[in-house]
């Protein structure tokens, strides 16, 4: 894990306090200071930082690294060293603290987390609702309630948080490759339905993979896949393993609980999976209509009708090419021909986004 803190050089306090929590870092990750504009575009492209770590929110250079933090699409965390605390804001002149209010209400929000030195820090900056996601920890510089090693440990399990939260997004082509292998042989039960070229096991996230298989709630089937695959796959305790959610993130459910049972009649079924799905797609849903358009008893040409009936036509057109690029459905189980345009790409984004922050 690479990290890069950026701070304000003249502010010998939070100098310290990097400098003091920079060196307890060095053990668990690769960590870079930059201390002005110059350094930090630098050392953010040449050190391929996944995490920027901000220090203040007070400064021009704050704001640009911020900026930078955003436009490259790296992970940032900030620590508040108590500037937006209500004496600290009051001490700003009436345009400096609106221009710092707008600034942070652009930014802030992105950011992974903030981290405050304390429970006054925590509530004041609560109150702002910029972003929910507040880890205290407490600044051990100043205060004996911490150690040094503690308060090292503290933000190192943030920067994992962050690093175990979205990794879709983080995912490799290879891990991606083998993820679409996994899912399409958990849903078949046998290997012989992909190409295990397209990867390299020896090189495959696991686990990126495997927590992004727990935040969709898709476990049961990569679990099969990976073993009808013989693949050796660490064993993790991925329900254990803290992350960062959006606002209104929600844990996928089986399509059962959102549509009924099965009652019989297979076009139905497909009918309430393909309507619920295209409503609220999540992965787990689109897995779980594959599945069941691989059936035996599935009639092609009356679920095309049907669908033609309800004005779905085009609508599930576009599902059924998620479902190829997701899942590698195959040409011979598409009741209907694929349809890639901007709508389809509007349902694949969704799908994609799912875990963003």
């Amino acid at each position: 894990m690479n990290v890069l803190h950026i701070y304000p050089k003249n502010n010998e306090l939070i100098q310290r306090h990097v400098s003091l929590l920079v060196e307890g870092l060095k053990q668990s990750a690769n960590v870079m200071v930059a201390d002005n504009n110059k350094s930090f575009y630098k050392q953010a492209r040449d050190f391929e930082a996944d995490i920027i770590h901000i220090h203040g929110v007070n400064q021009m250079m704050q704001f640009k690294a911020l900026r930078c933090a955003v436009k490259n699409n790296i992970r940032f965390v900030v620590t508040l060293h108590g500037q937006l605390q209500p004496f600290a804001l009051d001490a700003m002149p009436a345009q400096q603290r609106t221009a710092l209010f707008l600034a942070m209400r652009e930014y802030l929000s992105h950011a992974y987390a903030v981290i405050t030195l304390g429970k006054l820090e925590s509530g004041s900056f609560a109150k702002h609702g910029y972003n929910p996601r507040i880890e205290e920890i407490h600044n051990a510089l100043i205060t004996n309630t911490i150690t040094p090693a503690d308060m090292a440990a503290k933000t190192f399990a943030v920067y994992q948080k962050v690093m175990d939260s979205n990794t879709l997004e983080l995912m490799d082509s290879n891990t991606l490759a083998a993820l679409k292998a996994i899912l399409k042989v958990g849903i078949m039960g046998d290997k012989r339905w992909v190409d295990d070229s397209t990867f390299d096991a020896r090189l495959i996230n696991w686990r990126h993979l495997m927590v992004y298989a727990e935040h969709e709630n898709i476990v049961n089937y990569t679990d099969y896949g990976i073993r009808i695959l013989g693949l050796a796959a660490p064993l993790l305790n991925t329900d254990k393993i803290a992350a960062y959610f959006p606002k209104h993130y929600t844990r996928p459910k089986p399509i059962k609980e959102l549509v009924g049972d099965y009652q019989g009649d297979q076009t139905d079924y497909l009918l309430r999976i393909i309507r619920q799905v295209l409503k609220f797609p999540t992965l787990l849903g689109a897995i779980e209509l594959t599945r069941e358009l691989y059936r035996d008893n599935v009639n092609d040409d009356l679920l095309a009708e049907k669908l033609e009936d309800e004005g779905l036509t085009k609508s599930a057109a576009r599902l059924i090419q998620v479902l190829a690029d997701f899942i590698l459905l195959d040409e011979g189980y598409m009741p209907i021909d694929p349809l890639d345009d901007k709508l389809t790409i509007k349902l694949r984004t969704n799908l994609i986004n799912h875990l963003k922050i």
